[in-house]
C-alpha cells in the first residue's frame, strides 16, 4: 500500500507548512477547506500517488500543524496564494496542477488567475469560481441575509472559535454529519440568539463515509491551532475584494475541471454561477455532478473524484 508521509516546508512566502504527500512525477498540489484539513484528502494522495503523481495535501495557513500569524490582516486571498505558489517553488517544481474543495477552491481558482505561469490546470469542488463583484462583500451578504448568515457570525472576534473549539469532536460530528449527503443539510441563516452549531443537528451515527476514527485524527490535528486561524479566513473577506481590484473579472485561463455534489447545498445554491461559469473559465473542460453526494466530496466520493480528477489530468 502506498504509504503517506509527513514533514515541515518553507514556502517561498515565509510561512512554515505542514505537508502530507505520496508518490513521484508531476506535482499535483490539494487544497482543503474548512473545518478541515490535509486528512480530507487521504484517498486522493494514495490514488495520485499509484498513478505516477506526487501529490501533496498541505495543512494550509491557520490550520492544524501549520498554524499561522495572529494577525488576521495575514490571511488575506494574497497570503493563501502567495502560500501556495511559494509551495510549489519550494517542492521544486515549475508548474503544479492545483486543486482545491471548499475554502481550497477559491484559493485554487485565485492561483490560476493570479500566476497562470504556475499552474497546469485548476481542479475545484464545491465551490464556482465567482467573479469579483462590484461591491465589498460583507455588506451585501448582511443585507441580503441579515446578521444570521455564518459569513457576517464569523465577522466577529472570539465568540465563533469558542463554540466551535469547545468540544472539537462534536463539531466535527455536527459539520461533517448535517452537510453530507445523507445529511440534515443546516440553513446558511441561524436563528437569533442561536449558536452557529445548533442548525447541526447531532448525528445518530456517522454518515458511511466517515468513522469515529476519522473524527479523532481531526481532533488531534487541531489539537494546537484550534480554529482562530481558519475562521481568519471570513474575516479577509472585505480585505479580499479590496486587493483583487487589478484582477476585477479576469478570465482563469489554465484548463478547469470542476466537481460537485448534486446535494451538496453549496453548489446547488450556486447552480446559476457554476452553469455560466465558462465566462470567466473558457477552458473548463467539464463539470461532474456526483449523484447524492453532499458537501465533502472527495471524502464521500472517493472513487469517482478520484477517476474524474485523474481523467483530467491525463488530458492535460
Amino acid at each position: 500500500m502506498t504509504e503517506i508521509t509527513h514533514r515541515f516546508v518553507q514556502s517561498d512566502s515565509g510561512l512554515r507548512m505542514h505537508v502530507a504527500e505520496a508518490g513521484e512525477g508531476p506535482l499535483v498540489l490539494l487544497l482543503h477547506g474548512f473545518p478541515e484539513c490535509w486528512y480530507s484528502w487521504r484517498h486522493q494522495l494514495t490514488a495520485l500517488a499509484e498513478a505516477g503523481y506526487h501529490a501533496v495535501a498541505p495543512d494550509q495557513r491557520g490550520y492544524a500543524r501549520t498554524g499561522g500569524p495572529a494577525e488576521v490582516g495575514r490571511y488575506s486571498i494574497l497570503h493563501l496564494v502567495g502560500d501556495a505558489v511559494g509551495l510549489i517553488d519550494a517542492l521544486g517544481a515549475d508548474r503544479a496542477v492545483v486543486a482545491g474543495h471548499d475554502w481550497g477552491a477559491p484559493v485554487a481558482w485565485a492561483t490560476a488567475q493570479m500566476r497562470p505561469d504556475k499552474v497546469r490546470g485548476v481542479i475545484a469542488m464545491s465551490v464556482p469560481h465567482r467573479p469579483r463583484s462590484s461591491k465589498p462583500p460583507v455588506a451585501s451578504m448582511r443585507r441580503l441575509f441579515g446578521e444570521g448568515f455564518y459569513m457576517v457570525r464569523f465577522q466577529e472576534r472570539d465568540v465563533p472559535e469558542a463554540e466551535l473549539d469547545r468540544d472539537r469532536a462534536d463539531t466535527f460530528r455536527r459539520v461533517l454529519g448535517a452537510m453530507s449527503g445523507g445529511g440534515a443539510a443546516p440553513g446558511p441563516v441561524a436563528a437569533e440568539g442561536s449558536g452557529f452549531l445548533d442548525d447541526f443537528p447531532e448525528p445518530e451515527k456517522l454518515p458511511a463515509w466517515i468513522t469515529d476514527e476519522d473524527i479523532a485524527v481531526y481532533v488531534e490535528e487541531y489539537a494546537e491551532s484550534g480554529f482562530t486561524g481558519p475562521l481568519n479566513w471570513y474575516r479577509n473577506l472585505d480585505r479580499n475584494w479590496e486587493l483583487t481590484a487589478a484582477w476585477h473579472r479576469a478570465p482563469i485561463g489554465p484548463p478547469a475541471l470542476f466537481i460537485a455534489g448534486d446535494r451538496d447545498i453549496v453548489s446547488v445554491g450556486s447552480r446559476q454561477v457554476i452553469d455560466s461559469m465558462t465566462d470567466f473559465v473558457p477552458n473548463l473542460r467539464d463539470t461532474v455532478w456526483l449523484s447524492d453526494c453532499g458537501h465533502w466530496t472527495q471524502q464521500e466520493r472517493p472513487a469517482e473524484v478520484n477517476e474524474a480528477m485523474l481523467g483530467f489530468l491525463r488530458g492535460l
